[in-house]
């Protein structure tokens, strides 16, 4: 695999010049196909110095956590503009790794979640008595009846719509190939103002309406 058959998404992290961190170059170019010319000894031996160093940085956050100053933790996550949508991307792709790797774990990742956050709001607060409720359910999205969903909106029948109707419709929107999120974005934003207008028009009203019926 080449720097350019990367999809998308991997592009910041599939950089070759990008210096080493959890993974090596060579592990990147092992993992993403680039370098293909490995007996099956070395290609054990490289899945199992990877596994270690994983193993390792995790085991190194429990150090970041306790002794990394706050100023430092603070530039790690403060990149630069143009690295921004890369880094929210491998902060949400970690959580999507920790979540598949602890399926099946001792304690549920959810406990593990709850805790975390925990820890981190007491050290903020600088008391162990700082105590928060944190809540996360995994609610799998059921089937739709995408023609009852477009009736909907072509009635304009918002209100009708089910949260679980809108996020599965809006996937299944993005998953089109003939969507432009960029094109959608930019009629969105030429409707803002339209939008905005009549909404102020519909509050005079009412507060015309309601002076009226008050006096």
């Amino acid at each position: 695999m080449s720097q350019n058959d990367v999809p998308e998404s991997l592009e910041a992290a599939a950089d070759s010049d990008r210096p080493r961190g959890i993974l090596t170059p060579s592990d990147r170019d092992f993992l993403l196909g680039r370098k293909t010319d490995y007996t099956d000894h070395s290609r054990k031996q490289k899945r199992n110095r990877i596994r270690r160093r994983v193993r390792n940085a995790i085991l190194d956050f429990s150090i970041l956590f306790e002794c990394l100053e706050e100023r430092d933790r603070k530039t790690v996550f403060d990149p630069d503009d143009e690295d921004r949508e890369a880094y929210t991307q491998g902060i949400t792709d970690m959580l999507a790794f920790l979540h598949l790797g602890t399926m099946g774990y001792h304690t549920p990742f959810k406990d593990m979640l709850s805790e975390g956050v925990g820890k981190a709001e007491q050290q903020l607060a600088g008391s162990n008595y700082r105590m928060v409720n944190v809540e996360f359910n995994v609610e799998p999205v059921g089937q739709i009846d995408v023609d009852e969903v477009v009736a909907k909106l072509e009635d304009d029948e918002f209100a009708e719509l089910t949260d679980e109707e809108l996020r599965a419709f809006v996937r299944l929107l993005t998953m089109s190939e003939s969507f432009s999120p960029e094109e959608a974005g930019e009629e969105i934003k030429d409707r803002v103002d339209e939008f905005a207008e009549k909404l102020t028009e519909s509050a005079t009203s009412h507060e015309r309406t309601l002076e009226e019926l008050t006096n």
